[in-house]
């Protein structure tokens, strides 16, 4: 008695009941359970994951048949519009090709006849004017200033005549010097012909009406005397022979 009383007293002072040390000697119900419990999730969770076979069946197969079918027929209406669409975008670009190119050629075109009408009109202008140099440069050529008063009249309309010169070269007027050239019907316009032995025939001897160029265009042509070759003169054995058949 006295030596269990003893193992008591040091079970006590330890703080571990002997109730607590059975218990763990023993097989807990608790630990049953849990272990019992979780064997079914596992079995659980097994039959989840097994996928299972779909069933092949004839109507099973006819509504997989009718999908393929109307995907099979939606495909081919899509690519019916998509061609239809592919040809729309064609048309529109062809057309809109010949659009720009017709707009290019009527923007050339109407610059170019633009240019041509200013042209035509500073022509108009110009041949207005060129009678009134043809007047200057026949009175500096006839008009022989004697005396003091008269220079000075000479010297004043000369201003005039190289001022409207001036502004002629500014419009973009040349003159012509046809002088010793052969002569061009496409720059000249022969009004005289003088037989000559000096110069070769079609040569330009003179300028009567000078000719003018507006830019690389003819804007008058130059009326000149032209060479021609001279007549011969009948020798004196034919002067014999005419005498003696009279």
């Amino acid at each position: 008695m006295i030596e269990n009383k003893q193992v008591n007293n040091t079970n006590q002072q330890l703080g571990e009941p002997i109730e607590v040390k059975q218990a763990m000697k023993s097989d807990s119900p608790a630990e049953i359970n849990s272990q019992e419990s979780g064997s079914e999730v596992t079995e659980q969770m097994t039959a989840h994951n097994v996928p299972q076979e779909p069933e092949l069946t004839e109507e099973n197969g006819v509504a997989a048949a009718e999908t393929i079918q109307a995907d099979t027929a939606a495909l081919a209406d899509l690519t019916q519009q998509l061609e239809l669409v592919k040809t729309q975008l064609e048309d529109r670009s062809n057309q809109y090709m010949r659009i720009a190119a017709d707009f290019e050629n009527y923007r050339k075109r109407t610059s170019k006849e633009k240019e041509e009408m200013e042209t035509q009109m500073k022509r108009n202008t110009i041949m207005e004017l060129l009678p009134v140099v043809d007047n200057f440069e026949r009175a500096r050529a006839h008009l022989k200033p004697q005396t003091e008063g008269e220079m000075t009249i000479h010297k004043s309309y000369q201003g005039v005549y190289k001022q409207l010169v001036d502004c002629l070269k500014r419009l973009g007027v040349s003159p012509m010097r046809p002088e010793g050239q052969e002569f061009d019907p496409n720059l000249h316009e022969a009004v005289m012909r003088e037989p000559t032995n000096e110069h070769q025939e079609g040569t330009v001897l003179e300028e009567l009406v000078r000719g003018y160029f507006l830019g690389d265009r003819v804007l008058r042509h130059a009326m000149v005397k032209v060479a021609a070759p001279k007549e011969d003169t009948p020798t004196q054995q034919e002067d014999e022979l005419s005498q003696e058949n009279t």
